[in-house]
């Protein structure tokens, strides 16, 4: 199903335009934030957020608008907002998809062709039944399946096409499927470069699983993967500077991930990544530098948010990793209080966009930031204690020190801490340049009486930032 339509601006009876904010030039360090939209103004509500940066350095925001706080089926519609100066002012809201009731289209997702420039908006469309309800079977006109759509623009997102690819990408066994909200992703390196990547979530038999939908043409045709799971929901992939798909999904109390190898099309097991908390919300995990060579320091940055909680959507948070996920430094809260769906994208100027849910659903919110807002450092920490650690005794601790940034740190310091009683100290390390490592050792006095383990961490300060990592041992009496 094709068909040509021209986007419309959101009318006074549908939905009114939000005041854009003061637009003001950000500054590095700080982070900036405005409301994109507010409940009850111009629709009773909005939710699920997504977000982009086009080819032509144009940022593209997007959600749905919602007559209650449900999901599909409704008679949901699609909003786009676009900013053309990096995110500081942004242009009316407008409508890409909305029908007749009861009819609708939700959850979002941006995707875009870095070769063609074309931008893909992804969404569920609905007539009688979501994602829970929908039947089984990949008949496009069937108002008891739910549909998988996406509309697609070649003008930076002034006009949009609508396209149904139900028939192409849905298992007929498979039930309800829809796009995993915020940001698609396309493969820059290796065999696959070029590759355009949708998550899907997908519910077969009684379970909920994970899918890529990928595309070699550009998007002229469409595939979806093996399944992964049961036990996926709402997730993202990012590509590794290793080559391999990383697949990051929604799930309570940590995060799930798995691997892929072959630019999607299988993944590994789930696997729980304990440093990722989460209640069982969308979040968004992005690489900071897709087009960096792997040899370059910044091609394994990764920049991730979420609400860091176990319990509820609260404490929105971005972590960055620059070992390709294996581990989360650094670490900043953007807000405390009640928010949800996130979702993240780099900015033409090399600051990153944040677009989220804030205060109860009540605003679709934008945030901006740079790295050194972000603060912190990525280090390799890695502590090497003597064979033997004896109570009563002191004893040299090892503690390995790498510079994974891509600036030189200067002279700092690592100090260990471990259980109370015990006395350690703070020593000296050089300036390290990017990649470059250092062993420092520490005096570590374990007090006399001490049994079983104890939790040593090592921290280490440099030019006013820090990194730390721990080690368990054990204590001989």
């Amino acid at each position: 199903m094709k068909r040509r339509v021209l986007t419309a601006v959101l009318a006074a009876a549908a939905l009114v335009a939000v005041p854009a904010g003061t637009g003001s030039a950000a500054t590095a360090g700080q982070l900036t934030s405005q409301d994109l939209a507010v409940q009850g103004v111009g629709s009773p509500y909005y939710r699920i957020p997504a977000l982009t940066t086009t080819v032509d350095g144009t940022v593209i925001a997007a959600w749905d608008a919602r007559p209650t706080l449900g999901d599909l089926p409704s008679n949901i519609g699609v909003v786009v907002r676009r900013s053309t100066d990096g995110g500081a002012t942004w242009q009316s809201p407008q409508v890409v998809r909305k029908e007749a009731a009861p009819a609708g289209a939700g959850d979002p997702s941006l995707l875009v062709d870095r070769t063609t420039g074309r931008i893909f908006l992804f969404y569920a469309a609905s007539v009688n039944q979501g994602f829970l309800g929908s039947a089984t079977g990949n008949d496009e006109n069937d108002p008891d399946v739910l549909q998988t759509d996406y509309s697609y623009s070649d003008d930076d997102g002034v006009t949009w096409t609508h396209r149904r690819i139900t028939g192409q990408i849905k298992d007929p066994a498979w039930g309800g499927m829809f796009a995993a909200s915020g940001e698609g992703i396309q493969v820059r390196h290796g065999s696959y470069a070029g590759r355009l990547i949708q998550q899907y979530a997908v519910r077969y038999d009684g379970a909920n699983y994970a899918v890529s939908a990928y595309s070699d043409d550009h998007g002229e045709t469409w595939r979806t993967g093996r399944l992964v799971g049961p036990g996926a929901d709402e997730n993202k992939t990012v590509e590794l500077n290793d080559g391999r798909i990383m697949l990051n999904s929604r799930s309570a109390p940590y995060r799930k991930i798995a691997y892929s190898g072959d630019g999607g099309a299988t993944y590994t097991s789930l696997t729980q990544d304990t440093n990722l908390i989460d209640p069982g919300n969308n979040g968004s995990v992005i690489r900071y530098a897709p087009d960096a060579a792997a040899s370059d320091m910044q091609s394994s940055w990764l920049l991730f948010s979420n609400t860091e909680s176990t319990s509820a959507r609260q404490n929105l948070t971005v972590k960055m990793s620059c070992d390709n996920g294996r581990t989360w430094p650094i670490r900043k809260v953007v807000d405390a209080g009640s928010a949800a769906y996130s979702t993240l994208t780099r900015l033409p100027d090399g600051r990153l966009g944040l677009l989220y849910e804030r205060a109860g659903y009540q605003y679709v919110t934008y945030s901006s930031f740079d790295l050194r807002w972000l603060g912190g450092t990525c280090a390799d920490i890695t502590i090497t204690p003597p064979a033997t650690l004896t109570a009563g005794t002191t004893a040299q601790v090892t503690v390995r020190v790498v510079n994974r940034m891509d600036v030189k740190r200067g002279a700092g310091t690592v100090t260990l801490t471990a259980s109370t009683g015990w006395t350690a100290g703070q020593v000296a390390v050089p300036a390290l340049r990017p990649g470059e490592g250092a062993n420092v050792k520490v005096p570590l006095t374990v007090p006399a009486g001490a049994t079983g383990s104890a939790t040593l961490t090592a921290t280490y300060r440099a030019d006013g930032k820090q990194a730390s990592g721990n080690r368990t041992v054990t204590v001989t009496p």
